[in-house]
């Protein structure tokens, strides 16, 4: 509920400060008194559009700030986690507009965007005003109130998160689609690509590899010689090496027994002697192993070849970058497989959330039907009452061919306001003050079926006066048993059923005129409400009237 209005610097008030009643609030005052100036600025606060022209003092700052208590919904929550402000049982939304013209916003202190300032303020307060007809003829609130009264809000918000995630899945699968048939162009190409890799099978490092051995084979010759040469010094020739070391080695040990370092000196030329008898065995070994052999060169030439021109064709600089290509070329061909499978598993999760919604939307539009004529009724009757006994308000219910965000039906509320058969859209047959009633009766209608903000009605009673001024005030009064409700008003019939009696009035002040607003207690509001009915200086007769319509 709004428990505080502070108004600043706005248009003909210099400061204001307002408090509320938790449920019906009336606004009288003369003509021109600023009444309606009141509305504007809490619709400032709301989030309506600033300009320079409503600062009253051009050298100061225009403030109007609006407190309420709230209740912690899931919906205000959301908002407040978003914009990552602390939600208290208080919400104060400010507008500060400084002097050369910049606005700024606040929710509890914190600076906020315009956008998430509406998006909080649309969860408060429902500011009525006589020519606002924007929510009574949205689609989605109209369906909104159908649901409401027919018992199937919940089932409706079980219905939109399904078909949100339906929607998603949906998407999710032509996005899967498109990738699909990108992938088809180029997977015959890649499996191509992917078998010739396939086929050469090249492993990290195997180009140095091969690049040694095809340099060993292609020098097989000289090798074989050299190692030839070595033998024959070591083990081999008319003087071998090592059979001058075996007779050195002799000598050393015969002498041994007669100096004491000769016997290291023997053992050291042994170890020599050991090592190079190795190494002929060795030499002699590797001799025979390599051969001149024309048939592998030519496999490794070609190999190297045959991986030069993949390289080349893929734009690399190395061939052990082949592995890398092919190992993505792979995953390329297997991913279109696991696509295959994503979108089957996609279309099969979509014609679930499909079936289910189906089910939903088919039990809301027979709960729908069902409803239909009995709001039509209620509705007539309740226009009747508050002075349009021509009207008539039908509720279309057409079917859709497929689910949508209101389920199977497509609702649509429509006006005839002279019993002429003709019936259309809300805003195109119904005047300011008939929307005004007829926003009040549909909220009278489900007022106790879903939860509604701050109800705020400008000058409702806009060509209304007498019995249905009465009707009008009756309804309000109703409303407000369970739900804030502030209205401005010029008809004491409406007047008289206040909680709480508010008198905007002007005075002059310095030379200026300034708007301000009084609480009248129980004496003053008799007298208000007789100068509604019969102007200054009322009579007794007139007094009693007032207090009679009071009680």
């Amino acid at each position: 509920m709004l428990s505080r209005l502070f108004i600043q610097n706005y248009a003909i008030i210099s400061t204001l400060e307002i408090g509320f009643s938790e449920h019906l609030s009336i606004i009288t005052g003369e003509t021109g008194a600023g009444k309606s100036i009141l509305m504007g600025a809490l619709g400032l606060a709301l989030g309506d559009r600033a300009d320079m022209s409503q600062l009253r003092d051009k050298e100061k700052k225009l403030v109007v700030e609006a407190s309420f208590q709230v209740k912690k919904t899931k919906a205000l929550a959301a908002i407040f986690e978003s914009a990552d402000i602390d939600l208290d049982d208080e919400v104060i939304l400010r507008r500060e507009v400084a002097a050369n013209g910049k606005s700024r916003s606040f929710i509890n202190d914190t600076p906020v965007t315009l956008t998430q300032l509406n998006q909080v303020s649309g969860l408060l307060v429902d500011l009525h005003q006589q020519f606002d007809t924007l929510e009574l003829g949205s689609q989605s609130f109209q369906t909104d109130l159908l649901d409401a009264r027919s018992g199937s809000l919940d089932m409706m918000a079980g219905y939109k998160s399904e078909f949100n995630e339906y929607i998603h899945v949906a998407k999710k699968i032509s996005g899967i689609k498109e990738s699909i048939a990108k992938a088809e162009q180029e997977r015959e190409y890649k499996m191509f690509l992917l078998a010739e890799l396939d086929e050469l099978n090249w492993q990290e490092g195997e180009g140095k590899q091969l690049e040694e051995e095809l340099n060993m084979l292609s020098h097989a010759e000289q090798i074989r010689s050299g190692l030839a040469r070595v033998s024959n010094a070591l083990d081999e020739g008319e003087q071998p090496i090592l059979a001058q070391l075996k007779s050195l080695l002799g000598q050393l040990q015969s002498l041994s027994p007669y100096h004491a370092d000769l016997s290291s000196y023997a053992e050291r030329l042994s170890s020599t002697y050991v090592e190079l008898k190795d190494l002929s065995s060795d030499v002699n070994t590797l001799s025979d192993k390599i051969q001149v052999d024309e048939k592998r060169m030519d496999e490794l030439n070609e190999r190297l070849s045959k991986a030069q021109r993949l390289v080349k064709k893929h734009g690399l600089s190395h061939a052990d970058e082949l592995v890398g290509v092919r190992h993505q070329l792979g995953t390329d061909v297997e991913s279109f497989e696991s696509m295959q499978d994503a979108l089957q598993s996609a279309e099969k999760q979509l014609h679930a959330l499909q079936a289910s919604c189906t089910s939903i939307a088919k039990e809301v539009q027979a709960k729908r039907l069902k409803q239909v004529p009995s709001i039509e009724k209620d509705s007539k009757e309740l226009l009747s009452r508050v002075g349009m006994p021509n009207a008539v308000l039908k509720i279309s219910l057409k079917p859709t061919n497929q689910l949508s965000s209101s389920g199977l039906d497509e609702v649509r509320f429509l006006f005839d306001a002279n019993k002429s058969g003709q019936f259309e859209a809300l805003h195109k047959v119904a005047s300011g003050g008939e929307l005004s009633r007829l926003m009040l009766i549909l909220k009278s209608l489900v007022a106790d079926s879903m939860e509604m903000p701050t109800l705020i009605f400008d000058e409702i009673d806009s060509g209304i006066s007498g019995e249905a001024a009465r009707q009008v005030g009756v309804l309000m009064e109703d409303l407000a048993a369970s739900h804030q409700i502030i209205s401005i008003t010029h008809q004491p019939q409406i007047a008289a059923r206040a909680n709480y009696h508010l008198y905007v009035y002007k005075q002059e002040q310095l030379g200026m005129i300034n708007t301000n607003i009084r609480i009248l207690n129980e004496d003053e509001r008799v007298h208000a409400i007789a100068n509604m009915l019969a102007g200054e200086n009322p009579s007794e007769a007139v007094l009693a009237s007032a207090r009679e319509m009071m009680n």
